[in-house]
């Protein structure tokens, strides 16, 4: 196969709702289908319509496909790879060309160009599809750095009960639209990025007035526990929730 390599382009701090879903289809099926990748159009725009993992739900034609791919390409964010047989058309991203992300990062984006903004649980359980994240602290670390290069956003401090994530590639009006819908559904607005990584509040020091020290200890360290009890709870309900889009899917697809 002779594939078609980008140029030098200009930093990507924005995409389109198609470009989104497309280079995410992209992303997810490099990792969890390397031995059909890379795509076909057909499959392209299959992925890009299915039911499971995707939010909103779409229904693109190839034309939509094809169009979307060549902005991407013209962008330097996807390649055409043709085949030997010069008769078949195939398309990568080069998500690992245009971004200095690790791969639990290339995974998190990918996630949250599919599905957008969602709890750091769901984020967890849906994005482990494609590469292992061990456990929430490392998913806070990885969505750490990308708020700090600015292609994340959050709803407050990561180490909150029900903060939720979002990528950070809207246009300016779609970023006003989004932002009224999170105010509208429930938690604030996305925190700058330096609120976001601010450090909790320190524990006052003990006083004649106060709780032995030990005790307050005690209650950070019951605290902390109770919050990550209910993170992994939020994950295993997002993991739920996938197995049963997939035995959905799986049922369409054997015409039951």
């Amino acid at each position: 196969m002779t594939e078609t390599l980008p140029a030098e382009f200009p930093p990507v701090t924005e995409l389109t709702k198609p470009q989104r879903r497309v280079l995410g289809v992209l992303v997810e099926k490099g990792l969890t289908t390397p031995d059909a990748y890379p795509l076909s159009l057909k499959a392209t725009t299959t992925g890009c319509n299915q039911k499971s993992n995707r939010d909103p739900l779409t229904n693109y034609d190839e034309s939509t496909t094809y169009d979307t791919l060549d902005q991407l390409r013209e962008m330097g964010l996807v390649g055409f790879v043709h085949t030997e047989s010069g008769r078949t058309e195939r398309y990568r991203h080069y998500v690992r060309k245009r971004f200095t992300f690790s791969e639990p990062q290339i995974a998190i984006m990918a996630e949250l160009m599919l599905r957008g903004r969602q709890t750091m649980g769901e984020l967890r359980a849906r994005a482990s599809r494609m590469v292992p994240i061990d456990s929430l602290e490392q998913l806070r670390d990885e969505v750490g750095h990308l708020q700090e290069m600015n292609y994340v956003q959050s709803t407050g401090r990561l180490e909150q009960r029900g903060v939720e994530v979002d990528h950070n590639l809207y246009s300016q009006s779609e970023a006003r639209r989004v932002e009224r819908q999170a105010i509208e559904e429930g938690p604030a607005a996305a925190a700058s990025p330096e609120r976001q990584r601010a450090p909790a509040a320190a524990v006052a020091s003990p006083s004649a007035d106060s709780p032995p020290a030990q005790f307050e200890q005690s209650l950070v360290r019951l605290s902390d526990d109770n919050r990550e009890f209910r993170d992994k709870l939020e994950a295993l309900e997002a993991e739920v929730r996938r197995l049963n889009d997939e035995v959905t899917d799986l049922k369409q697809a054997l015409g039951g």
